[in-house]
């Protein structure tokens, strides 16, 4: 999946090689599921004849500023890719399109032409990236959603540590969630909390200053460094360092090795997450919970299975003991006339033996009750007559 790195690289070099420039013809497929809310034809008439001012991004998300509005906006999903003939614009491990296909690319969304000649290309294989034509990009979803930059806007160390001191949720998620910070993805991710020796379903509010300072540097230089890289070795990440876990996120378990230590794969943030157990140690009983469904982040597990922290355990706890106790005191009129339920003599009865015994009475009938005490009481009489008698013959 494109991340950071990626749209970056991609508006630099439309910053370096298109700004200036008019647009002398375009091609906008007839594809709605990308092509959102607009018709090719009117999409391609608004391009027309207009200069590309500026290239701008946030997160994941790159648009290109034109000397009027509408401009024309690029989120790129999970295979969108960005194409400059001949120049080399940085690509991972999954690229879009290869050198050896046609151009442009039957998986062209947007092609273009400038006045000099040069062309440019937005591709899309698995069709789940958005292009748009907006007024005001930042001014509107996704892009007014997003958290600050993780390159650009990054927060002061201070107020991050201080911000994840705050957050009941794992490491992972929290900077899966585009909402906190915009522009880390999946591998990111891994690769900054492998560098930081943090594992990734840690509470995040249990980070330690150490940490968090930690972090902060790696997210900001390792994004920096993934950028820098990829535009001198032409982007081909088979040259990035290889003390990096990147290398070996694709290979199958136990087979996935870094700098001799291995590697595991568990679901961290709704996705795969590899991390080195032996320098990644998970601290505390339990891990954060993923957020909410409007992040759109999947709840963790930690590795026992349960993404519950201590606070949520005892509250559950807490509150089934008085689901409990008020289920003990009321009975419904419809269920006064439920015969009693049986059970078994494993669930009759909880540690103390008498849970079971006051769910049983609970369920009977008024009449049912009735009876039981009244041969309650002759047992009680019968016993203290028996003892009297008893002791009078002594």
């Amino acid at each position: 999946m494109p991340e950071l790195p990626e749209v970056e690289a991609a508006r630099r070099a439309i910053e370096t090689h298109c700004l200036g420039k008019k647009i002398k013809s375009s091609i906008v497929a007839d594809d709605p599921k990308v092509i959102d809310g607009v018709s090719p034809s009117d999409f391609q008439a608004s391009l027309l004849g207009k200069t590309i001012v500026a290239a701008h991004r946030k997160g994941k998300n790159m648009w290109l500023e034109l000397d009027s509005p509408p401009f024309p906006s690029f989120q790129f999903g999970m295979a969108g890719a960005l194409y400059i003939k001949g120049v080399a614009i940085a690509k991972y491990v999954r690229s879009a399109v290869n050198d050896t296909d046609e151009w442009p690319s039957k998986y062209s969304k947007l092609f273009m032409e400038l006045e000099d000649g040069l062309e440019l290309s937005f591709t899309d294989k698995r069709r789940f990236a958005k292009v748009r034509l907006l007024k005001d990009p930042k001014s509107v979803p996704p892009i007014s959603e997003l958290g600050p930059d993780a390159l650009y806007e990054l927060m002061p160390v201070d107020e991050f540590a201080e911000s994840l001191s705050k957050k009941k949720i794992a490491i992972k998620a929290l900077l899966l969630d585009q909402s906190y910070i915009s522009g880390i993805g999946n591998w990111i991710a891994d690769e900054v909390l492998y560098q930081s020796r943090i594992h990734p379903l840690q509470h995040s509010f249990s980070l330690s200053k150490e940490s968090c300072e930690t972090l902060h540097k790696c997210i900001k230089e390792l994004i920096l460094q993934v950028i820098e890289k990829a535009l001198e070795v032409g982007a081909d990440s088979s040259q990035f360092p290889s003390s990096w876990i990147f290398h070996s996120r694709e290979k199958k378990p136990g087979k996935a090795f870094v700098d001799g230590k291995k590697i595991d794969f568990i679901t961290a943030g709704g996705r795969t997450t590899a991390y080195v157990p032996e320098l990644q140690k998970l601290t505390g009983k339990k891990t954060g919970k993923a957020p909410s469904r409007s992040t759109k982040q999947s709840s963790d597990k930690d590795e026992n299975g349960d993404g519950e922290d201590e606070d949520e355990l005892g509250s559950n706890k807490e509150t089934t003991e008085k689901a409990k106790s008020k289920k003990g005191q009321k009975t419904s009129r419809g269920a006064a006339m439920k015969p009693p339920v049986k059970r078994s003599k494993e669930s009759g009865s909880d540690d103390d033996g008498d849970d079971g015994e006051e769910k049983k009475t609970t369920k009977m009938s008024k009449t049912q009750k009735t009876k039981v005490e009244t041969s309650q009481k002759k047992l009680k009489n019968s016993n203290t007559s028996a003892h009297l008698k008893k002791k009078a013959k002594k």
